[in-house]
This record gives C-alpha cells, structure tokens and sequence, in this order.
C-alpha cells in the first residue's frame, strides 16, 4: 500500500499516530471504512484517557504512552502532522516498507470521482491570509469553494461531506506536504522560504524541498515570488504536467508570465492573450486591506491562484475588497497619549516579524517567547534603526537580547523574566515607558507563543486587553 489510490480499506489494518485534530477525524474515518484501526500516542494524561475511551467504544484499538512502536500487521500508518520524520515509529515502518500519510494525504486519497480541484497554497508566511483571500475572490466569481487545510477547517470532512464545491482554497503546512506523496494540485503557490520550524525538518535543505513538493503534478501553474529566488528554483525543480507554466508575482512591473504593481494598481501580465503585449488591470492597491507591501505580495499571490482557475478581473477586485484579515494580523488596537499600539501576535517567526517592523518606522517592539531553533541577528540587523526601544517576554529572549547587544547596542531594552498571566501587562507598561507620541508599540514576537499562552490568539487577546486598559488610565 504505497501512495497509490487505495480503493478497498475493508481489512486494511492501519495505525493512526496521534490523538488530536487530526488522529481522532482519521481514526473515526478509517474505522467507518472497514479499517482495522489500532491508535498509538505519546502521552498517557487524563485527556488522553478520555479520548481513548471514546474511540475504544466505537471499537478502535488505542495504546497510550507507547508512540514508538509499530503495532504488528500494520499496512500503512497516518500520522498527525505535528510527528517528527526521525521518530522511532517512521524509522520502524520504513524498515518494514509501511507508508506513512498524514490527514492531507488521506483527504486527497479519499476524494469522489467529481471532487473539486485544489488551488493550494504554502510559504513561510501569509499562507492563511493569501487562502482567505483567493476564497473571498473565488467566491466574488460565484464559485462555490472554502478555505481549507492548515487554516482549521479539516479537508478530511471537506472531502467526505455532502456538499459539494467547485473549487478549493487550501493551505499547507510543511508537515502536511512532508506526508503528502501523492497529492497534485490544479495549482499552487510558495509565498516565501525563510528559516522556520528547522527543529522539525532538521535543515533548511529539508525545509524547503518539503515546500516544494506542493508543486509537483501541478496542472496550470507554479506561482512563486520574484523577489525570493529559492521559490523560483523550487518551480525549477518540480516535476510537472505538460503545459504547467511557472508564474511569479512582484511589487514591482511585472514581466510577461507575471503579476505585479504599476502606478497604484495590480496588473496581470500571465494570463492575457499576448503577454509580451498586453496587461490586464485588476484592482487598485487600495483594495488591499491592509496595503502593506508583504500583503499586498500576498493580494498578487491570490489573484494569481485565481486567474490560473479562470476568474475574471473583476471578481479579483470584487474579492479582495470583501476581504477582511483576521485578528492579530498587524491590527490597530488603540492610540494611546499619541502612541500606535499593533497587535501582530501571528508574526511567530523571523520572517513574519520583519515584515511588520518595515510597516512602522519608530518602534517599541515586544518579542520574544518560542524560537524553534531560529537566529535573529538579521532581523534585529534590519530593523536597529527604526527601534526607539524593546520589551522582552517568553524563553527565548535571550537569543534576541544577544542579538540586539551585537546589532542595535544603543537601543534601550527591558528584559521580563516573569511567565505569569500578568506578563504580558507587565509588558505594555513597560514599552509605553518606552515610547513617545508618534511611536508604534508593536507586538511582532518573531517566536511561538506556547511557552506563556495557548496560541498566538491568546497571547494578541492579552496584548489587546493590556492596551485596552491603558487606555481607560489615561481616560482615553
């Protein structure tokens, strides 16, 4: 059982790693199908004791604490995205030649004849922001479609429920692609490749052709991003349908075969008759909220999605004016005594990070908390002279306030030890301190927040909270 389509599941004995988001959907699936379906996972806490309950009384097999080995007749494993390549268990399989899949790769394998096409999208950040707006812009065409995958809503139950779609725009995870051997996207689009998640794949070698494999089998196009040559070689290397086209999007003029900006306006110079020739207009910068430079690359990424399906330019303005981002996306809080407060808490890595401290040009910065085995010294190197001041959370500041000893030494910086819930308060009292009228006080971490908070949310829901009280002080 390879990652060829697999037809009749009756029998099969299959081995889901990982209860969770995905594993208890795919074991529940599975089971549904005729699957003999045994349950392996790491932990053996009391939430893992009631999940297991669960899926033992449907009739599933579940062995808590025992995530390493591999349970006798396995014919194929799927594992939650999360489980790392070099665990025991995947070294066990591939000496035993048993595949293993994550939730994507089920999903892809489980689509009906008639299923929908994907319009897929990865990169190191702004995957969500850009698979909510070509959703907005495919919608606007009258399509029926989602945004699916890495974005919380489960492809497993996109693909097995009863309603049907034209068309879906799905984002995806390195891990995801690291276990999706088989999946072939109508199209797709890497944003960007910068260092993150290295604890994982091991390398940035490893990182970065896990992205790659998101183009593979392409059918029309591989959008990659000019200004990031690693995604152009990407396309390079992918091994794609006849007539596929590789089609770059950029802030600035646009060649033929690519997007990009003239005079205020994003124009598409890859799919109109004559290339060489002609250019056709699709909205103007302002429908772009916010018009940022890495959202607007990311309005371009979508559009490009969405001309390669065969929408019209009006429906790719229409869609990215209906677009709203979500929440702790470089959202204005308040003003308080004449200082921007931004909320950018889903800047969780270096690159995300970087993007915003360009957007603003005096800044307090808070950042710290989760590195994931990254560096910071290019970051703080970019960005010392817009700094007036930082603020310092989480467990790994100290990889930030080295940094800023190295790169920005005359930069006043207040390192919080503290991890309690009034952390994050402590914080904004600190960079208001900091700040002068006419600063931003930014909260771009350039880390994951699960050292203090639940998820990034809750941790943008503290900043917010934090602000919002300040603001009461100063009768506001």
């Amino acid at each position: 059982m390879g990652s060829g389509k697999v037809t009749d599941w009756q029998g099969k004995h299959v081995t889901v790693a990982g209860l969770g988001v995905s594993g208890i959907p795919a074991a529940k699936v599975l089971h549904g199908l005729g699957a003999v379906v045994t349950v392996v996972n790491d932990g053996d806490d009391e939430r893992a004791r009631a999940q297991a309950a669960e899926l033992e009384a449907l009739g599933i097999t579940v062995r808590l604490g025992d995530g390493a080995t591999l349970p006798e007749g396995t014919e194929l494993i799927v594992t939650a995205p999360g489980w790392k390549p070099d665990k025991p268990l995947f070294a066990a399989a591939a000496a035993a030649g048993v595949p293993v899949w994550g939730d994507v790769e089920l999903a892809w394998q489980l689509r009906g004849p008639d299923a929908a096409p994907w319009l897929a999208v990865t990169g190191t950040n702004g995957k969500t922001t850009t698979v909510q707006m070509l959703a907005s812009i495919l919608k606007a065409a009258g399509l029926r479609t989602a945004a699916v995958g890495n974005i919380g809503v489960s492809l497993l139950d996109v693909v097995l429920g009863e309603e049907k779609y034209d068309v879906l725009a799905v984002e995806l995870s390195s891990y995801q692609l690291h276990w999706a051997p088989s999946l072939r996207a109508h199209s797709a689009a890497v944003l960007n490749l910068a260092p993150d998640h290295l604890d994982w794949h091991g390398s940035m070698e490893a990182y970065a052709k896990d992205k790659g494999r998101i183009y593979e089998g392409n059918r029309v196009a591989c959008v990659y991003n000019v200004a990031d040559k690693a995604t152009e070689d990407l396309v390079r290397e992918a091994d794609v349908e006849e007539g596929c086209r590789a089609v770059g999007f950029t802030l600035g003029t646009p060649a033929p075969s690519q997007l990009g900006v003239v005079d205020g306006i994003l124009v598409d110079r890859a799919f109109v008759e004559d290339r060489q020739k002609n250019a056709q207009e699709l909205a103007e910068v302002s429908d772009v909220n916010p018009p940022a430079p890495h959202n607007i690359a990311n309005a371009l990424a979508a559009a490009a999605l969405a001309r390669a399906f065969g929408v019209p330019a009006k429906a790719v303005r229409d869609g990215l004016r209906a677009f709203r981002p979500d929440a702790h996306r470089i959202a204005h809080v308040a003003d308080v005594d004449g200082v921007a407060y931004v909320d950018d808490s889903k800047a969780t890595n270096t690159h995300a990070a970087e993007a915003s401290l360009a957007a603003c040009e005096s800044i307090v910065w808070i950042a710290g908390g989760l590195a994931k085995g990254a560096t910071f010294d290019e970051l703080v190197a970019g960005a010392a002279k817009r700094l007036r001041g930082v603020v310092l959370i989480g467990a790994d500041r100290a990889l930030i306030r080295e940094a800023l000893a190295r790169h920005a030494p005359e930069v006043p910086v207040v390192d919080l030890e503290r991890t309690d819930t009034g952390a994050m308060r402590a914080a904004v009292a600190e960079a208001r301190k900091l700040a002068h009228a006419g600063d931003t006080v930014l909260l771009a971490p350039a880390c994951a927040s699960m050292d203090m908070f639940a998820n990034y949310n809750k941790r943008g829901d503290a900043f917010a909270e934090a602000v919002r009280e300040l603001g009461e002080g100063a009768g506001a």
